[in-house]
């Protein structure tokens, strides 16, 4: 029987604030588990309207899928947060676009009629568990030269990129960097961020039991000489230091999407429309130029131009990055249109979870600029992929 696609809304999206990784960091007694359990009961918590047995999918990512992390986590995830047993959920793994395609993929299932309802988010615990644990690269990648040894070190990756596109400079990259820490610095004292983040119980042997409420990796009052002088880590003499890139990070972020029709049935309120969305595989050696492919192929397809886009949030892997995509797209470094109130540099990047936070951010963009109509969540993503999806004012 023909079917008739489904218009799909973007309903609400919460995280827990971000740690550093590590022994020190905030979360480093707390379980990858809690944090998306957490999430999962602060969006039931701020949608009471929704019936728990209404939901339709819980579709969690994780980068690294074992211990805390594992077991199938976004149903045992669902399970721990008190949905009935009869919802079902499932993991997911695109490397840093986990949370990213848990949104595309359920969007789909709803678009096709598969779905009514679902959550969709990611979790990453680096602390737990670092990035490439347990992974077993396959000889072959190397020995037939498929991909250059870089591919598999990210941090290489952003170098190869300063190396292809000079006028990239290190002095660049600083700069956008501070201004990502200015920009955050703002949003917080404005008190933009904590509307959507939940406080996170946590312990600590040593200082008992505590509560997380902002993000612990931002360094207001950052300044161009503070990152003049950082090492870089990757290559001597290099462009990548840890203040012009995402720190490792714990967090976790979730999100409701729903038909159009069922979220104004069920009285839940539609932030943005998905219009339509595109991944793109690049050469793994160079993985940040991702986000390039990835927004030309979902332009040109909806008859498209970047001056149709009013707003872009692009996650801030590394400074190189963002400014080889707003090169691309002839953006000045400073545009407006970009990350408003900052970006990963400065709040964290905890892998797979960091897509809906950029989803949640320019839901908030579209409530505060009435003006536009279109905007964009964009990402680089490991071994050399990029994802893009184009939002609609509802």
């Amino acid at each position: 029987m023909p079917r008739i696609a489904r218009d799909v809304v973007f309903v609400d999206g919460v995280r827990t604030p971000f740690g550093k990784a590590g022994p020190k960091g905030l979360y480093a007694e707390t379980r990858a588990d809690d944090l998306i359990v957490r999430v999962i009961r602060e969006l039931r918590r701020r949608n009471p309207s929704l019936p728990a047995e209404r939901i339709d999918e819980v579709a969690i990512a994780a980068t690294t899928q074992t211990g805390d992390q594992g077991l199938t986590i976004g149903r045992s995830a669902a399970v721990l947060a008190g949905l009935p047993k009869s919802v079902p959920g499932y993991a997911i793994d695109r490397m840093c676009a986990g949370a990213m395609t848990a949104v595309t993929s359920v969007a789909g299932g709803i678009a096709f009629g598969a779905y009514d309802v679902a959550v969709a988010g990611g979790v990453e615990h680096m602390g737990r568990h670092p990035m490439g644990e347990g992974v077993d690269p396959n000889p072959r990648f190397l020995s037939e030269k498929l991909v250059d040894g870089s591919a598999l070190v990210m941090g290489m990756t952003a170098e190869n990129l300063h190396d292809r596109y000079p006028q990239i400079t290190k002095e660049r990259a600083d700069a956008y960097a501070v201004r990502s820490q200015q920009k955050v610095a703002e949003a917080y004292e404005a008190g933009r961020f904590q509307q959507d983040l939940v406080p996170m119980a946590i312990r600590s042997a040593e200082k008992g039991y505590g509560l997380a409420t902002r993000d612990e990796p931002p360094r207001p009052g950052t300044t161009l000489e503070d990152l003049a002088g950082l090492k870089t880590p990757f290559r001597p003499h290099g462009h990548v230091t840890a203040g012009n890139a995402a720190g490792l990070n714990d967090g976790a972020t979730g999100c409701i999407v729903a038909a159009e029709e069922v979220a104004a049935e069920l009285g839940l309120t539609a932030r943005m429309r998905l219009v339509d969305y595109s991944f793109a595989g690049v050469e793994p050696e160079v993985m940040g130029i991702g986000p390039v492919p990835a927004t030309e192929k979902l332009l040109a397809r909806n008859s498209l131009t970047m001056d149709d886009i009013g707003l872009i949030e692009i996650n801030e892997a590394f400074a190189v990055q963002v400014l080889a995509f707003l090169d691309h797209f002839k953006i000045a470094d400073d545009d407006p249109r970009v990350n408003p109130w900052g970006g990963a540099i400065a709040i964290g990047h905890p892998l797979a979870s960091s897509g809906v936070r950029l989803m949640t951010q320019l839901s908030r963009h579209f409530a505060e600029r009435p003006d536009v109509r279109y905007g964009l969540t964009t990402m680089c993503v490991g071994m050399g992929m990029g994802g893009t999806v184009l939002w609609e004012r509802v």
